[in-house]
């Protein structure tokens, strides 16, 4: 069956089949969750980042939705698991995971990892893969976050280093200061962000969270993703520190929701960082209703200032809690797609996502 055959099922515009059977060759992720293919010759669908043998160009389908490849007949691939959110965490790591969650002062050496099942290796091949750090650094910095919040509240540094697993007072501040650039008497007078990396249909994102509220959700993939923590970092004063925060829990719950076409309007407080004239951009773009788009000549206007387009395109640019502030509903004046920092077709993902929930 041919796509233009196929197009009533499908819910979002595919791009061309040349476009995306190259992707599929060179197993391109930048259009995971833009398509799944699906292999007459097998019978199965796929990701685009299959490892397994390409099929011949005649013999693939495509499809926009994993529904509509198992409505097709197809079943999901045993190797890619598109059935699975692309970056899922896997099973074998979700109850090492919740260990960590359930006992947020937990001390765990790699030589006690295989009572649990648990290669050392692996888990910290993972962990590298996904937070940019060892199991045992992911450990300690959650350690120091949950310190931190203790020591905020109480001021009783003794206290919250025994609670975390530290046995002395004086490897406690080392590590303190190692982890926040400030020593655990310091607290009351400076900031951390909680980061933790949270799952999407779109891939793995990034959010960041102070006590006033969501001040980061980024595309961990995104080219400029340490510019916008670096930057993020100056503006607020503080350290980025992984962990657990009661804005994230919200937040994984409304973006699931957003995701699935059940939520149109986030409830949840946001922390802005950035000049008068990017605050007063982002918070325009707030104001564009779920489903609908304007151009940046629109958005200018709504800034006051109908020659600032380009200003308006760099504070879209400079965005850093994507989805919640939706730059992605902003396109070209043609009505062309345009600037996306998740790239062109998370953009066109999220539009239609809206478009057709609207």
């Amino acid at each position: 069956m041919d796509f233009k055959e196929n197009n009533n099922m499908n819910l979002f515009t595919l791009p061309p089949r040349k476009t995306m059977y190259k992707a599929l060759l060179d197993r391109d992720s930048s259009f995971e969750g833009i398509f799944y293919s699906g292999i007459r010759t097998t019978g199965i669908f796929c990701r685009p980042t299959c490892t397994a043998k390409k099929p011949k160009e005649e013999n693939v389908e495509y499809f926009s939705s994993t529904k509509i490849a198992i409505e097709s007949g197809y079943r999901p691939c045993k190797v890619c698991r598109p059935m699975e959110k692309y970056g899922e965490t896997p099973e074998w790591i979700k109850k090492l995971l919740n260990e960590m969650l359930k006992n947020p002062g937990l001390r765990m050496k790699d030589s006690e990892l295989p009572k649990m099942s648990l290669d050392p290796a692996r888990v910290r091949r993972w962990f590298l893969k996904n937070h940019g750090m060892t199991f045992q650094a992911y450990l300690r910095s959650s350690r120091i976050n949950h310190a931190f919040k203790q020591i905020k509240v109480s001021n009783d540094v003794a206290r919250s280093a025994f609670d975390n697993g530290y046995e002395s007072l004086s490897g406690f501040n080392e590590a303190f200061k190692k982890t926040t650039g400030f020593t655990p008497s310091e607290s009351k007078n400076n900031k951390v962000v909680t980061i933790k990396r949270i799952l999407s249909p779109l891939g793995p994102i990034f959010a960041g969270a102070t006590d006033n509220g969501i001040c980061l959700l980024e595309f961990t993939d995104r080219r400029m993703i340490e510019t916008q923590i670096n930057r993020l970092r100056k503006f607020l004063k503080a350290e980025f520190v992984q962990g657990e925060h009661s804005y994230i829990a919200k937040l994984e719950i409304q973006l699931d929701e957003y995701f699935k076409g059940n939520r149109q309007e986030f409830d949840i407080s946001i922390e802005l960082t950035g000049s008068d004239f990017q605050i007063k951009a982002w918070e325009a773009l707030m104001k564009i209703p779920y489903g609908e788009t304007r151009s940046y000549q629109d958005q200018a206007i709504k800034v006051g200032d109908k020659n600032a387009v380009r200003a308006v395109a760099r504070a879209n640019g400079d965005n850093r809690i994507s989805i919640i502030i939706p730059c992605h509903r902003v396109i070209g004046k043609d009505g062309k797609l345009a600037g996306y920092g998740g790239g062109l077709w998370r953009k066109k993902y999220l539009i239609d996502l809206e478009q057709k929930n609207n």
